[in-house]
C-alpha cells in the first residue's frame, strides 16, 4: 500500500505529459479556444514572469499534403490541435510542457540547466529486482489515475463545437493507449461512413519519430508516478529469437492453462482490461473509444498466419533495412520502396526494400506474430510486450542515425501523409511537438542504448560506414585525381632534377643537403619554390 499511495501522491504534485490538460477541459478553454494553464512556481500562464513561456498563437505548417487524404475540414486531428486550441504555451529555452512547468527531454533541475542521460537496457539483463520493479511500475500505472490529462469521448461537433464538453478520467497506462488509438483511428465522415487510409502515428514519415516522443512522454510517466527518476525502459532485442522469450509468467505474461488466447492467471498482467479495441463498433456509432473495459489481454504468440509472417526477424533482415540510405521516398506511405522508414515498419521486404501488401515483416512482424491484442493496429498499446518492442525498433532507428548521419532536410517537409510532414504537430500531444523535433540522435533526447554504447565491430562499422559510402560516391573523381596528381609529380620531380643538374657548381649556400653535417646548424634552409 506504501507504494501506491506514495506513486498516487506523486501524481498529484507533479505535471505530466499527455492529451487534453484538465485544465483546459473545460467550456470557457474550448470556447475561447486557449490552453494556456498557469505555472505554479509563479502563478503567472506559462510561467510568464519567470520567463519559462508565453501564451502565443499556434502556427500551423502551411506546406502541401499528399494525396491520401482527398477532405478537409472533417476530422478533429486536421491541422492539430487548431480545432480545440489556437492558442498555447510556447516555452523558452529547456522548459517544456503544457505549462512550461517541465524540462525537455534530457535536461533537469530547478532551472533546467543540466544534461541528463539515461540508459535503456535489455529486459533479459536486468537483476531479479529490477525486473520486479519494472513490472511493478507497469501495474502502478495501470491502476493510477492520471491527475493532469483527461480523453475526449465526442467530437469537437458531438461537443457542440465546445459549449458541451466531453471527457473523462483515465489511468497514466490507459492514457497512452487511448493517446494511440486516437492518432490511427478512422475519420468519422457521418452516417455510417468512415474514411480508413488516414493515420497520424503509422504508415508514413512520422512513424519512427511519433513513437520515439510516444516512449519518452511514457518514460517520463513512470518516472514520475514512482519517483525513480533513474527509471529507462527497457527493451527486447528479437532478433533471431525462435520464440516469445518474454512470454512468461517471469516477464510478460505466460500462456493460459486451458485458453491458449489468454495470459497465465500467475502473471499480473492476466488481470489487466483493455480499451479502445472494438473499431468497427466505434466506426458503426460514429463515436470515439470512451476508454471502457473490453475484456481481458489477448494473446496467442506464434500461432498467427505463417503466409504473412512466417517467423520472428532476423539479423540480417535488420542489417539489409539499416544499408538503406534514404529515409523516405516516393509516396511517403505504405506503398513506398527503397524507404528506411517503411521498410523497418514492415511494410517493405527487408531483403529488396520493395514493398509487399501480403508480407509483414520486422516491426510489423512482431504485431502480427503475438496474434491477439498486440496484432490490431488502435488497440495494441494494450499489451505491455508493445513497450519493450517499440523501445527497440526505436534502437534501430537510432542505429541508421548514427550510421548515415541525416540532416534534419532528410526529413521531408512536404507532400506527406496527412499529419507526417516535418513541421507538422504530433496527434494527439499537447504540450505541442513537431515530427523533425524527433529526427534527432537520442541522445540528444536524453537517452541512449546500452548495446550501442559497447565498442563492438557492429559499433565501428555503424561510425564507417557512412564515410565508405561517401568515399564510393566520389570513387572515380578519386581515381581521376590520383592520375592527375602523379603526373604533375612526375613533371614537377623531372623540373627538380634537372635544376639540380644546372645548378650543381653554385655556391654550398644554397645546397643545405650538401654541407657537412658540423656547419648545418648555421645554415637558414631556403625553398627554391
Amino acid at each position: 500500500m506504501l507504494p501506491f499511495a506514495l506513486g498516487f501522491l506523486l501524481v498529484i504534485l507533479q505535471p505530466s505529459t499527455g492529451q487534453f490538460p484538465r485544465v483546459c477541459a473545460n467550456m470557457q478553454s474550448l470556447l475561447s479556444k486557449e490552453c494556456c494553464p498557469p505555472w505554479d512556481g509563479d502563478g503567472s500562464p506559462c510561467g510568464e514572469l519567470s520567463s519559462r513561456g508565453s501564451c502565443q498563437n499556434i502556427l500551423l505548417s502551411q506546406a502541401p499534403l499528399g494525396p491520401q487524404f482527398p477532405f478537409s475540414g472533417v476530422d478533429d486531428r486536421e491541422d492539430w490541435p487548431s480545432v480545440f486550441y489556437n492558442r498555447t504555451c510556447r516555452c523558452e529555452g529547456n522548459f517544456m510542457g503544457f505549462n512550461c512547468g517541465e524540462c525537455k527531454f534530457g535536461f533537469s533541475g530547478l532551472n533546467c540547466t543540466e544534461r541528463q542521460v539515461g540508459t535503456r537496457r535489455n529486459i533479459f539483463q536486468l537483476t531479479t529486482s529490477e525486473k520486479n520493479k519494472f513490472l511493478a511500475y507497469l501495474n502502478l500505472a495501470k491502476n493510477i489515475p492520471s491527475q493532469e490529462y483527461v480523453i475526449a469521448t465526442g467530437t469537437y461537433t458531438q461537443m457542440n463545437n465546445g459549449s458541451n464538453p466531453m471527457f473523462r478520467d483515465i489511468s497514466v497506462y490507459d492514457l497512452f493507449v487511448w493517446m494511440h488509438y486516437y492518432a490511427s483511428r478512422d475519420t468519422l465522415l457521418g452516417g455510417s461512413n468512415v474514411w480508413r487510409d488516414i493515420d497520424f502515428a503509422h504508415e508514413a514519415p512520422g512513424f519512427l519519430p511519433w513513437h520515439r516522443a510516444f516512449l519518452l512522454m511514457w518514460e517520463r510517466q513512470i518516472q514520475k508516478i514512482t519517483g525513480d527518476e533513474n527509471f529507462t525502459i527497457p527493451y527486447w532485442d528479437w532478433r533471431d529469437a525462435e520464440d516469445c522469450g518474454v512470454c512468461n509468467d517471469e516477464y510478460m505474461g505466460g500462456r493460459h492453462p486451458t485458453n491458449p488466447n489468454l495470459l497465465s492467471p500467475a502473471s499480473i498482467f492476466s488481470s489487466w482490461q483493455v480499451i479502445c479495441t472494438r473499431s468497427e463498433e466505434y466506426n458503426s456509432q460514429q463515436t470515439l473509444c470512451s476508454a471502457t473495459s473490453e475484456g481481458p489481454i489477448r494473446r496467442n504468440p506464434g500461432n498467427n498466419d505463417k503466409s504473412r509472417t512466417p517467423r520472428l526477424p532476423s539479423s540480417a533482415d535488420v542489417e539489409s533495412c539499416l544499408s538503406l540510405t534514404q529515409y523516405e521516398s516516393g509516396s511517403m506511405d505504405k506503398t513506398a520502396n527503397y524507404s528506411f522508414r517503411n521498410t523497418l515498419e514492415g511494410f517493405a521486404d527487408p531483403q529488396t526494400a520493395i514493398s509487399n501488401p501480403s508480407q509483414s515483416s520486422l516491426h510489423n512482424a512482431l504485431h502480427i506474430y503475438m496474434n491477439g491484442s498486440m496484432s490490431q493496429v488502435q488497440g495494441s498499446a494494450n499489451d505491455p510486450i508493445f513497450v519493450l518492442h517499440h523501445a527497440f525498433v526505436d534502437s534501430i532507428f537510432e542505429r541508421w542515425l548514427r550510421r548515415h548521419r541525416p540532416m534534419l532536410e532528410v526529413y521531408p517537409a512536404a507532400n506527406a501523409p496527412i499529419g507526417h510532414n516535418r513541421e507538422n504537430y504530433m496527434v494527439p500531444f499537447i504540450p505541442l511537438y513537431r515530427n523533425g523535433e524527433f529526427f534527432k540522435p537520442s541522445r540528444e533526447l536524453g537517452y541512449d542504448y546500452a548495446y550501442l554504447q559497447e565498442p563492438a565491430l557492429e559499433s565501428f562499422q555503424d561510425f564507417l560506414t557512412p564515410y565508405l559510402q561517401q568515399a564510393r560516391q566520389i570513387w572515380a573523381w578519386l581515381v581521376g585525381a590520383a592520375v592527375f596528381g602523379g603526373v604533375v609529380t612526375a613533371v614537377v620531380t623531372r623540373h627538380i632534377r634537372a635544376c639540380w643538374k644546372k645548378k650543381a657548381g653554385t655556391s654550398s649556400e644554397i645546397q643545405p643537403l650538401l654541407i657537412e653535417s658540423e656547419d648545418y646548424n648555421n645554415i637558414t634552409y631556403q625553398s627554391n619554390f
